[in-house]
């Protein structure tokens, strides 16, 4: 598999709301677009979830869009979501698995450590 691949290609923003409207449900917490950030977000996903990415870049649009908070609540959790589960389908041995998912969760909730974006960057870079 390249490194250049559109990872994010099949979550339409239709998902992405989708993904927030459940996550709000399952938490009774309201489910609503911002006024703020949800058009600006919208746009940006719209215009760059289908093109040819490093999984690093993929992670990093995720942390892009949830900081310009288009949903009034989990936006980080929804977007963490998506790339769990593009991480999913690389179909990884369960252990590594977790370790990427945990450092793609970090990198879009905006925690991660450089040394973790480092190491994330040398598993999207070892894609190649």
């Amino acid at each position: 598999m390249s490194s250049l691949h559109p990872w994010l290609e099949s979550f339409t923003w239709e998902i992405v709301t989708t993904l927030n409207r459940g996550l709000c449900e399952a938490k009774n917490a309201l489910h609503k677009p911002t006024s703020d950030g949800h058009e600006a977000t919208q746009t940006l996903w719209e215009s760059t979830h289908q093109t040819a990415m490093t999984l690093a870049d993929a992670a990093n649009l995720c942390r892009r869009c949830h900081r310009m908070a288009p949903f009034c609540f989990y936006n980080g959790n929804t977007f963490a979501a998506i790339m769990a589960l593009v991480v999913k389908r690389l179909d990884l041995p369960a252990d590594q698995a977790f370790i990427v998912r945990s450092l793609a969760g970090h990198i879009v909730s905006g925690v991660a450590t450089d040394e973790e974006v480092k190491a994330f960057q040398a598993f999207s870079d070892s894609l190649a």
